[in-house]
């Protein structure tokens, strides 16, 4: 049941080897715009799924599972209005910016301290699930005491990245250029703040990949064969 985390700064293509490691190795693929789908349709459809159809769920649907499993457990223990329906799903839409800048204490929702206890929470619940490929969100801090999850991180000069930038989205090069910088700036703050850990320091992943010198098949190739070394082994 591999876990694996992919990270790595706008423009990486850190996104992209991860959707082409789920797909070789036949995984589910989770990212932001993936849980906050998945919390949109924590209400009547799923409940409605799981109570008439056996049939195997999707990805969404298991995802809307933990999800509401976590807004029980929080119910149960007296737990803030974020944990219910659209509060969920405005808590995961945040981006590394916003939740940065988080009050962090006080009165409201969107506390420091909620809005890492229900990330947390879901992440968890996710990779508990197994056969799976998280991208970002710190998702390898939130699992990096799981010893069967394996943590990549996907590089890339700033100059390859505005590139790469420039070519997908067709933007002009100043602008791929203050784009990158201001994800980089708050991705940065975002690890600082919840995590205390450096973002890019090499220490907290298992496989670092330079996306520059190495082409997306490879990076595919060698990330499939360490997940299968980091699979638990019979007996």
């Amino acid at each position: 049941m591999p876990v694996i985390t992919v990270s790595g700064k706008l423009g990486s293509g850190a996104r992209e080897i991860a959707q082409a490691v789920a797909a070789d190795l036949d995984l589910d693929y989770v990212d932001q715009e993936i849980l906050v789908e998945a919390a949109r349709e924590l209400g009547v459809s799923i409940s409605d799924v799981e109570s008439r159809d056996e049939r195997p769920s999707t990805m969404g649907e298991r995802l809307a599972g933990v999800m509401r499993t976590l807004m029980e457990r929080s119910a149960a223990a007296g737990a803030p209005d974020p944990m219910s329906g659209g509060g969920l799903e405005m808590v995961l839409a945040r981006t590394y910016g916003e939740a940065a800048e988080l009050p962090e204490a006080g009165q409201g929702q969107f506390t420091d301290d909620n809005y890492i206890r229900t990330l947390t929470s879901v992440i968890h619940g996710v990779a508990a699930r197994g056969n799976v490929v998280v991208l970002g969100r710190g998702s390898h801090a939130i699992l990096r005491d799981e010893p069967e999850a394996l943590h990549v991180y996907v590089t890339a000069p700033k100059e390859w990245r505005i590139g790469s930038l420039v070519e997908r989205e067709g933007m002009a090069h100043a602008d791929a250029e203050k784009r990158i910088k201001q994800s980089d700036h708050t991705r940065a703050a975002f690890h600082r703040r919840y995590f205390k850990v450096e973002a890019e320091d090499p220490a907290q992943y298992d496989l670092v990949i330079n996306a520059a010198r190495v082409a997306p098949s490879l990076a595919v190739r060698i990330i499939a064969a360490a997940a299968h070394e980091r699979e638990p082994r019979p007996g």
